[in-house]
């Protein structure tokens, strides 16, 4: 058997990785309804972009909720920006499509989960340590002047989603 040169296995994790984006495009000016949106990504894709605290605490992969509490929201073809709150900090978030692992929308019933690619040298998660121990040591951070939040940021299982 020869070696396949369509590579049917990265179309398709760029095909639903564009069911993510036209969604995320379909609510840039607000979430309708009740739709709010689940988004698993990995922290250590080589174009993510996140504090070091936020890495430090999410060494390997990082669920966002996406449905009252977010600003900023901005979508290329490429990436997705948004900040959210966590425990009352501001924290801006650069997302690329290519480092979303899952997606969902409880609302719609909805839910997918996107194969990595493993052709993507991703840094040891060691090299995480070291900005948790500089984290640590770092005076306390001033209050956020983001609008206040009623809820802060959490990460969420998709396994109630997942089919069995």
């Amino acid at each position: 058997m020869g070696k396949t040169i369509i590579h049917y296995d990265e179309m398709w994790a760029e095909a639903l990785r564009g069911i993510a984006r036209k969604a995320l495009q379909a609510c840039e000016n607000g979430l309708p309804g009740g739709h709010h949106f689940y988004i698993t990504f990995r922290t250590r894709h080589p174009t993510v972009d996140i504090s070091p605290a936020l890495r430090a605490r999410f060494p390997d992969e990082m669920t966002i909720v996406l449905q009252h509490q977010y600003w900023g929201l901005e979508i290329t073809e490429d990436w997705f920006e948004v900040t959210l709150s966590f425990n009352r900090i501001s924290e801006r978030l650069h997302i690329p499509f290519a480092a979303i692992s899952a997606f969902a929308d409880p609302f719609a019933k909805f839910g997918i989960q996107i194969p990595t690619d493993a052709s993507i040298e991703l840094p040891p998660a060691a090299e995480f340590e070291e900005a948790e121990a500089e984290e640590a040591a770092a005076p306390p951070a001033a209050e956020s002047t983001a609008p206040p939040a009623e809820e802060t940021g959490r990460v969420v299982a998709l396994d109630a989603f997942r089919k069995k």
